[in-house]
């Protein structure tokens, strides 16, 4: 799984920087999304991904039409789609691709204040969509194609489209309103002092919530880890490395090396393998700053600080709104 990841991204920073496609960094982090450890797996969450993605960004073009605006019509219309994405991520049977198409379109929704024109808007909507779309395509072809097919397992058995207690249980809508709630904090705060840097904020009350606030509190150290450890390779990589390089080889080997230790930890034990996502995300924040290797460690930082604001909402959040333990579950 790490030699696929490794291979994946190299040619995702190669292909990105010829051709000039931007979000480098998002394309790069995709192949982590999408490879798994079999064929039949990556293929599936390929094209569930690139089937969410597509959904979502064309409906927040649509949507754009009526709140680019709007702020007032807006924010409450983020709020509602990261409520019903949560609901039913717990309900339903497609639960993560309910989550992907709510979150995708609410977080989509909230970048309108950075951009200049609609014009603008909607050429960066669709820039997003090749930036995720592209790598997807490549992790499943390159997995395809280096990973032998195995045998089909015993046939699991179909779960229900919604839960037996999807409109009945309290936890369900409880989970998605606390949620919706830490993100829009998030937003409102960042977009209140005008720091539109410290964005990762909303994404990481969106990531890192779990059922229980233990596990909500371990996803989020590990992503604060995770993070750490990512930013301080591309520190010394661009402290060190990068004005050493001169061609597209060198910056592909620095990033290979990378990625195989993010891919080791993201392979391994379902208790750090977030961790393993992270570093590689903090990495290509550092070192693929548009198509050629970057000094400006702003980001990093602004990420940091995000990273620390939404792990803080979440938990105020999470430990006095409803609180689910493992425990009271396990019962």
């Amino acid at each position: 799984m790490t030699a696929r990841i490794v291979v994946t991204v190299v040619l995702v920073v190669v292909i990105s920087m010829a051709l000039q496609i931007p979000e480098a960094v998002l394309s790069a982090y995709m192949v982590f999304f999408v490879t798994k450890e079999n064929r039949v797996v990556t293929t599936l969450t390929g094209v569930l991904l690139s089937l969410g993605v597509t959904i979502a960004i064309a409906a927040s073009l649509l949507l754009y039409r009526c709140t680019f605006d709007v702020p007032e019509l807006r924010i409450p219309t983020m709020a509602a789609l990261l409520f019903g994405g949560f609901f039913f991520s717990r309900v339903f049977a497609l639960g993560p691709l309910a989550f992907g198409i709510g979150f995708v379109i609410a977080a989509t929704q909230s970048i309108a204040e950075l951009m200049p024109d609609a014009e603008y808007l909607v050429h960066s909507l669709l820039w997003l969509w090749v930036a995720i779309t592209y790598p997807i395509v490549l992790s499943v072809i390159v997995t395809r194609l280096l990973l032998p097919a195995g045998r089909a397992g015993p046939p699991r058995p179909r779960k229900p489209l919604l839960a037996a207690d999807a409109f009945t249980n309290p936890a369900h809508v409880h989970f998605a309103l606390k949620v919706t709630l830490a993100a829009m904090a998030c937003y409102i705060i960042y977009s209140a002092v005008d720091w539109p840097g410290i964005h990762t904020a909303f994404i990481t009350c969106c990531f890192i919530s779990l059922e229980s606030l233990g596990a909500t509190l371990h996803k989020g150290a590990l992503r604060l880890a995770g993070c750490v450890a990512g930013g301080l390779l591309g520190f010394l990589s661009i402290l060190y490395l990068i004005p050493r390089m001169e061609s597209i080889a060198s910056l592909a080997l620095l990033v290979a090396a990378v990625s195989a230790l993010a891919g080791w930890v993201a392979a391994g034990s379902a208790r750090i393998a977030y961790g393993g996502l992270q570093i590689a995300l903090a990495f290509y924040m550092c070192v693929l700053q548009g198509f050629a290797p970057d000094t400006d460690l702003d980001k990093i930082r602004d990420r940091l600080v995000g990273i620390l604001l939404g792990i803080a909402v979440t938990t105020l959040v999470f430990r006095y709104l409803w609180p689910e333990r493992a425990m009271d579950q396990t019962r």
